[in-house]
């Protein structure tokens, strides 16, 4: 009956976690603090002996549940979608130093996109250099990258 009470533990406690989280958490993030609760808390219990088992077991399941909400918070295929149809928009038809940018409603997820140099490479394609931000869950990351168009109209990323 121990070994029991023990793997009930962090399902109970994950469960508390999905029961306590408002809309301030979107569907990902508390589906990923569960699943990474339930994991760690069935990590944990395998660790000690005694009242150490029961630590660990606690432990486990706030650690799984604090790394698997941050996994959670990544862009969904929706996000990506946004983020593709205006990186390609302003990649086509925006001039340098004009920042266009989207934002999913359901997510809260948002990003810009700014080309910052149009040139012409050696192999004769036509190239554009620009600045990226993506913000998910309040924090903004920046990146710089070059896209190229290809023969069908499309742009690829070069780097």
């Amino acid at each position: 009956m121990k070994p029991m009470k023990i793997i009930l533990l962090p399902v109970a406690l994950a469960f508390l976690l999905v029961a306590c989280a408002d809309g301030q958490y979107g569907q990902k993030q508390t589906v990923g603090a569960v699943l990474g609760g339930v994991a760690g808390g069935l990590l944990g219990s395998k660790v000690g002996g005694g009242g150490g088992k029961l630590a660990a077991t606690a432990f486990g399941t706030v650690l799984g549940g604090l790394l698997g909400s941050e996994v959670g918070k990544t862009l969904d295929k929706t996000d990506k979608l946004y983020a593709a149809r205006v990186t390609n928009s302003a990649l086509e038809k925006q001039p340098v130093g004009s920042t266009s940018g989207w934002k999913n409603p359901d997510s809260g997820n948002s990003g810009t996109v700014t080309p910052t140099r149009t040139y012409q490479a050696d192999s004769g394609q036509h190239c554009r250099e620009y600045q990226q931000s993506i913000t998910v869950g309040g924090r903004t990351e920046k990146a710089y990258g070059t896209a190229c168009r290809q023969p069908d109209g499309s742009w690829k990323i070069t780097n």
